[in-house]
């Protein structure tokens, strides 16, 4: 065999190769495959070579010999007896040196004279993918040389060891250094070039040679991965034999970031570069997202990028990249995800009588944060600001002092930002007598005169009470009828004389209606706003103890304990919520669950997907699609511990929070952070405890519980970056909160504490955590415990643009002015009002 075409030889083992690799150098398999493939586009050559001989008619054969087609390995030529074309043997092949094996075990120079044989012997002959007719007679084979190899960085391991004090370095590092010394040691001229008589000049004792790769020398390495073939090894074909992989990262790229308009897709590329670099990882908060199926991650490309399709504000955040086991080296690319302004004005319109104050508000939601501008009339108002006319909270409200006949007009609040406009119009009349005016008449007709109230459902019935006025609008008592049943709002028990109500969870449906449980009649109320009546009753599985609106799909969850021991739970739905009647009530096949969270959406997220399901005693939460009800995935918490109590959620980076149930005396179990990108457990959320509450607008994470005396405040960046601000130490555990936009900063954030036991009500401001006290609120509702639980003392707000809140008391309401931070009044004569709802603009 001719030393220089082992490759060659080689090359030609094709389907066995595996077979081989798996015992050789990983290096050496790279230069084989290389000659695999020169070998298949030979063989096609080949043959082509083989039909064009034998249908050629360079010797003078009729035409009717290019219709034959003959095997390769013959040709076509004319009979002498019959003179009809038949195929005959090839006497002679072009002489070209591609050896091949064959079927036969037979060494063939190339392929033509594999076919030539065949069709000469009148036997089948294939070319066999083996590397036993190619090593015949070769002392060095594959598995020889990778040991060779081994034994090589062996050496050179105790000629180099790691001197004391030096640092440890990882297995990569430390096989380039050895390969690197072991360069150095075979270029004895220092040309940087190993040349055949370098390498032979290299004996290895006789100790240190074996059996197992007799046969094989370091001049081997000229042989087998030259592959330039110019008769010497470069350091770079040096580190290619040994499978040295060289990685590099520009200190300028190790940070990359990439801004996406939400909506649209994304492209990250890893700038980690170098000669045999083994395929890129991505990670997400320390997961790997190769091997997930995840929906809009699903496409790595051929250079390995990663691919976003259809970004949402849930996958901002930090993404890093590195080559496959080698994960000292890393780029950092930060997904910033960009959102067009969305907006609401408040009022959409209001009549005014000449003299008084009117204010305007816009809130608007995007990223970056909006710029806000006002027109009146279609004229920038900021040219005509005045004592009269001011601009409040950073823009967000346009006040007027006192209003004249000529502020009239049509108002419009335009927020803009780098990707996107909007607007929106709201529309002041100042008219005499104006409760008596057109305008007036057609802001009663559309409804607004029923809208912003607190719907209590007390002992007593349903109070509806008007904040500003602080004033019951109405009472519906409970031997009031019910419009489509004729039934009582609250019948009169058959022991029980006193008729008391009890209710457990309300929701607020589109400001159209209100869903009201009553745990102990089995039923759900639907209340009409728009005629202050309760419409109709819907009956459900025993003990309905918790209510949520899914706002995306219109239907109303329903989840009831069976009996007071919870002992049969079950989760039903009711769908069409918003038509207020022909409702359809469809049970779900969710079995023995305690509890379950539907995200809220806001301005920017106005359409959820998912929702979770969890028992209180399994370390697990099951994700439900909302839409067909159907369970498809279940994160396990058993390896953090974790038995789930509580749930929240912030679209910004996708971050779900999980209150972890607190065994007897045992410390207060932290938060778990889930990613919704990935479906899966993040880690613990620093050391925060309680329950979780974000700002509707998901920037602020407030936890707090009635066992805990700490007040956690943090922060979602809009990179969805998690931060803590700060946390407080209260004089006792929190009872309920609840959030309200700032009146002096745009696009800040109170939050409202009632306590456990004591008669307060704490405000914070979340951006600088300055605190107040609220006192002398009364103390909260007594008697024993409900058994579906819920907090002691609760707190509602009064919506996006109210600056009310209400909290009960034993017998009595008190309305608290968040502008102010005052109490407004307190509402006597109303037991058992721990049921509330907001009703604004209808």
């Amino acid at each position: 065999m001719k030393p220089g075409h082992v490759w060659l030889h080689l090359a030609l083992l094709g389907a066995s190769l595996p077979a081989v690799l798996g015992w050789m150098d990983p290096g050496t398999s790279r230069g084989l495959n290389v000659a695999v493939e020169e070998s298949r586009a030979e063989e096609s050559r080949s043959f082509e070579v083989t039909r064009r001989e034998g249908l050629s008619s360079r010797d003078g054969l009729p035409a009717s010999c290019g219709k034959k087609l003959c095997s390769r390995g013959s040709r076509c030529i004319l009979s002498r007896e019959t003179g009809q074309p038949e195929c005959r043997c090839l006497e002679a092949c072009r002489p070209r040196y591609m050896p091949v094996c064959g079927s036969d075990g037979r060494l063939y120079e190339n392929h033509c004279e594999l076919h030539r044989a065949a069709c000469l012997l009148e036997r089948r002959i294939v070319v066999v993918r083996s590397k036993d007719c190619f090593l015949k007679g070769d002392p060095c084979t594959m598995a020889s040389y990778a040991r060779l190899k081994n034994v090589l960085l062996a050496l050179q391991t105790r000629l180099q060891p790691l001197r004391e004090g030096d640092s440890p370095q990882d297995s990569a590092s430390q096989k380039r250094l050895l390969v690197e010394s072991l360069f150095k040691g075979l270029d004895a001229d220092g040309d940087g070039h190993l040349n055949s008589s370098e390498l032979a000049s290299h004996v290895l004792k006789e100790q240190d040679s074996e059996d197992g790769f007799r046969g094989c020398s370091p001049g081997d390495l000229l042989r087998f991965d030259d592959y330039n073939g110019d008769g010497g090894l470069t350091l770079r074909e040096f580190y290619t034999a040994f499978q040295v992989v060289q990685l590099s990262l520009a200190p300028e790229e190790r940070v990359s970031v990439a801004t996406v308009t939400v909506g649209l897709s994304t492209v990250l590329t890893c700038a980690v570069r170098g000669d045999l670099r083994p395929p890129i990882i991505w990670k997400r908060n320390g997961l790997a997202l190769n091997f997930l199926d995840l929906e809009d991650i699903n496409d790595f490309g051929e250079d390995d990028s990663l691919y976003i399709t259809k970004v949402t504000t849930i996958h901002m955040g930090n993404y890093t990249c590195h080559a496959s086991g080698h994960e000292e080296l890393f780029q950092t690319h930060v997904l910033q995800v960009n959102v067009p302004p969305v907006i609401r004005v408040y009022p959409e319109t209001q009549a005014q009588e000449p003299g008084v104050a009117a204010s305007l508000r816009c809130h608007a939601e995007g990223i970056p944060m909006p710029r806000i501008t006002w027109l009146k009339n279609g004229m920038d108002v900021s040219t005509q600001m005045s004592k009269q006319l001011s601009l409040l909270a950073s823009g967000n409200e346009l006040h007027i002092g006192s209003v004249r006949y000529e502020d009239t007009g049509a108002y419009t609040c335009i927020a803009k930002n780098e990707v996107g406009v909007d607007e929106d119009i709201s529309s002041l009349f100042i008219e005499d007598s104006a409760r008596k005016t057109l305008a007036n008449i057609l802001w009663r007709e559309e409804g607004l005169s029923v809208g912003n109230m607190f719907y209590v459902f007390s002992d007593d019935g349903i109070i509806i009470l008007h904040p500003v006025d602080c004033e019951i609008q109405r009472h519906l008592k409970p031997t009031e009828k019910i419009f489509m049943s004729y039934e009582e709002i609250c019948p009169q028990g058959e022991r029980d004389a006193s008729q008391l109500c009890e209710w457990v969870s309300a929701v607020n449906v589109r400001h159209r209606y209100i869903y009201v449980a009553q745990p102990a009649l089995s039923r759900v109320l639907v209340v009409d706003v728009q005629a202050q009546k309760v419409l109709q009753s819907i009956g459900v599985d025993p003990l309905p103890a918790k209510l949520s609106y899914d706002k995306s799909h219109d239907q109303v969850w329903v989840l009831s304990w069976g009996d007071v021991h919870r002992s049969q739970p079950s989760l039903q739905v009711i769908t069409e919520a918003s038509t207020g009647q022909g409702q359809h009530l469809i049970r779900t096949p969710f079995a023995g669950m305690d509890d379950f969270f539907i995200p809220p959406t806001n301005l920017i997220i106005n359409h959820i997907r998912f929702g979770f399901v969890f028992n209180k005693s399994v370390p697990a939460v099951h994700k439900v699609d909302l839409e067909t009800l159907m369970l498809l995935k279940t994160i396990g918490l058993r390896r953090h511990g974790c038995l789930p109590q509580a749930m929240a959620h912030t679209h910004l980076g996708g971050y779900f929070f999980v209150q972890c149930r607190q065994d007897g005396a045992s410390p207060a179990a932290p938060q778990l952070l889930i990613d919704s990108v990935t479906d899966s457990v993040v880690g613990p959320n620093s050391d925060v405890t309680g329950t979780p509450h974000t700002s509707p607008d998901g920037r602020f994470v407030v936890s707090a519980s009635a066992a805990s005396r700490q007040l956690y405040v943090q922060e979602v960046t809009l990179r969805g970056e998690m931060r803590t601000l700060y946390h407080r130490r209260v004089s006792q555990g929190i009872s309920d909160v609840a959030f309200q936009r700032s009146f002096t900063q745009s696009n800040q954030y109170y939050v409202y504490a009632t306590l456990e036991a004591q008669p307060a009500l704490l405000f914070l401001e979340l951006s600088t955590g300055k605190m107040g006290v609220l006192q002398d609120l009364k103390g909260p509702p007594t008697g024993p415990a409900r058994p579906w639980g819920g907090p002691r003392r609760i707190v509602r707000d009064s919506g996006l643009f109210g600056q009310y809140l209400l909290t009960p008391a034993q017998e009595s309401l008190f309305l608290i002015n968040g502008r102010q931070n005052a109490l407004r009044c307190e509402v006597s004569g109303i037991k058992g009002g721990t049921t509330v709802v907001w009703v604004g603009e209808v």
